[in-house]
């Protein structure tokens, strides 16, 4: 048994899932705002969870939005502030009393993905997840690639490719930079596209209603999204030729998202007809945990624990 926890910036989610991958028992409390505080969080949900199964000492996985370093195991996290710059790989080890693999929650959802999900049996799996942000996680033979600096796969903060006039102005990015994919295929970007196309819409899923109802500026929002989000993919098969793509996140349930984006991305990758597959996540909204408990059950993805900080 393994258990899984993902770390948001408002809730935390954890199960325990069985070597078959049979969910065993799932809790969910809210985040607290405090570095001390989510560790007792986190402790005491991982005592919870072992007490409803009956067991002890379980390995433990963790997912959260940010970049963890590799090597020092310090987190940079903007929706868990408290986190930065805090050794909480080797703190979190020594409250719960083993060592606790950690990635970012775009890596989990590419590992569960790749591992027990819609890319199973695929050599390279590059998984995607269009939400209130764009992440994404690269997943080679089996296993998450984190890089040098835990930045790998942080496909959002790359410029559009291919930028078009209909793309409109590059707009400033959370990360502080201009420009990124992230401003165009986030919820908050295909909004953008809406309202300068003079849409009234409220939300992306507003977009999405107003499309099916054949309203013309809604349409246009989305063909304009698809083609952003087709460069953006054929960059991806440029550089990473993976064998599959797996979308998540809200977004990616988009009206006709999947067969447009088939058709405009040949017009960008250097192969006429990808082989490269584009599917749906098996998961859904439980990607990231369960490759949270992946991250667990994988013994060599394990690093020691780290000198921890609290006293520091």
């Amino acid at each position: 048994m393994y258990i899984g926890i993902d770390l948001g910036g408002t809730k935390i989610s954890a199960l325990v899932v069985a070597e078959d991958g049979r969910e065993l028992a799932r809790r969910r409390l809210p985040t607290p705002t405090g570095y001390l505080d989510t560790l007792g969080a986190l402790a005491l949900v991982v005592t919870d969870l072992e007490h409803a199964v009956g067991q002890s000492g379980l390995p433990v996985g963790l997912g959260l939005p940010g970049v963890i370093d590799p090597v020092a195991g310090v987190v940079r996290a903007v929706n868990l502030p408290w986190l930065g710059g805090r050794p909480f790989a080797a703190d979190l080890a020594d409250r719960l009393g083993r060592p606790v693999p950690m990635a970012n929650d775009a890596n989990c959802f590419a590992l569960a993905e790749a591992s027990e999900g819609a890319g199973v049996g695929a050599g390279v799996v590059f998984g995607v997840v269009l939400g209130t942000g764009v992440g994404a996680g690269i997943v080679v033979g089996g296993r998450c690639l984190a890089g040098a600096h835990g930045i790998a796969g942080e496909w959002g903060h790359t410029p559009l490719p291919w930028r078009e006039a209909e793309d409109g102005d590059p707009l400033p990015c959370p990360c502080g930079r201009v420009g990124c994919i992230e401003t165009v295929l986030s919820g908050s970007g295909l909004l953008g596209i809406a309202r300068r196309l003079g849409g009234d819409a409220a939300s992306a899923a507003d977009v999405a209603q107003a499309a099916q109802q054949d309203n013309r500026w809604a349409a246009n929002a989305l063909h304009l999204y698809f083609s952003a989000l087709a460069r953006a993919l054929a960059s991806v098969i440029n550089f990473l030729d993976p064998d599959v793509v797996v979308l998540g996140g809200g977004l990616s349930h988009l009206p006709n998202l999947f067969a447009n984006v088939l058709r405009l991305w040949r017009g960008w990758a250097l192969v006429a007809e990808p082989r490269t597959r584009l599917i749906c996540a098996r998961h859904g909204a439980d990607s990231g945990v369960r490759g949270a408990a992946w991250l667990a059950r994988r013994p060599s993805d394990r690093r020691p624990p780290l000198k921890g900080g609290l006293d520091e």
